[in-house]
């Protein structure tokens, strides 16, 4: 997760941003994947066919992506947007979610407004949107993962969010019952480390709603110097 953050801190001074930094109210803590799931108006995997690029927006109003809707995973097709209000990344930042990382948000998540705003154009993600004032905007909150890069049929947060979509439609009370019969399934497929990462992280989801942040959040301070960034891994 850490890979993007020492040339992210140098882009805070050469891009503009929606804001310089985020602030969660206290007390916030970023929601489960189930959580994520359960609350979305909208899960749409859509493909990014154009837009502004960040590197050219004058101002966040200026900011949009063109999509091309493939499905909803939950809510109306028929209503699926096909414009949202982030930005194309500029090559620097045109960098896909790791496939494996089902727990974190994408590392531009930890940049300017503490959610990813910018996404390579032609890349296949899923959208978790809500309705505000007739508009369709990220769901979520800070450090979410609203918009996670999905470029196969069988990726792992493609699965994990398919079965979260029909665990949610099912009264709460079978929901615990659920969750655990299909952790144990994964679990049982030792030899399928994907399987064993689909299965952790329903346990995550299972343990109930994450910590509340420390105060100092983990965004990066957008005045510290680069070279005290993390090292990459």
């Amino acid at each position: 997760m850490r890979f993007l953050l020492p040339f992210a801190a140098l882009a805070l001074t050469a891009a503009p941003l929606p804001a310089l930094a985020c602030s969660p109210a206290p007390g916030y803590a970023v929601p489960t994947n189930m959580e994520l799931v359960a609350a979305a108006d909208m899960i749409l995997l859509a493909t990014v066919t154009g837009g502004a690029q960040m590197d050219a927006v004058d101002g966040p109003d200026a900011m949009r992506i063109d999509i091309a809707p493939v499905t909803a995973l939950k809510g109306d097709m028929a209503a699926a947007p096909t414009t949202l209000p982030i930005a194309l990344a500029p090559d620097r930042f045109a960098i896909p979610s790791n496939p494996y990382d089902l727990e974190n948000a994408h590392p531009l998540a930890q940049i300017g407004g503490c959610i990813r705003y910018m996404v390579p154009k032609g890349s296949r993600l899923l959208f978790f949107l809500d309705r505000r004032e007739g508009q369709w905007v990220p769901a979520g909150g800070p450090f979410s993962r609203w918009a996670e890069d999905v470029l196969t049929d069988d990726a792992p947060w493609l699965q994990l969010v398919r079965f979260y979509v029909e665990v949610a439609a099912r009264p709460e009370g079978e929901r615990a019952t659920a969750l655990a019969a299909r952790r144990d399934e994964w679990a049982a497929k030792d030899d399928d480390p994907v399987a064993q990462l689909l299965a952790a992280d329903v346990a995550r989801q299972l343990a109930g709603p994450n910590q509340p942040l420390r105060d100092e959040g983990p965004w990066m301070d957008p005045d510290a110097p680069a070279e005290t960034a993390p090292e990459p891994e």
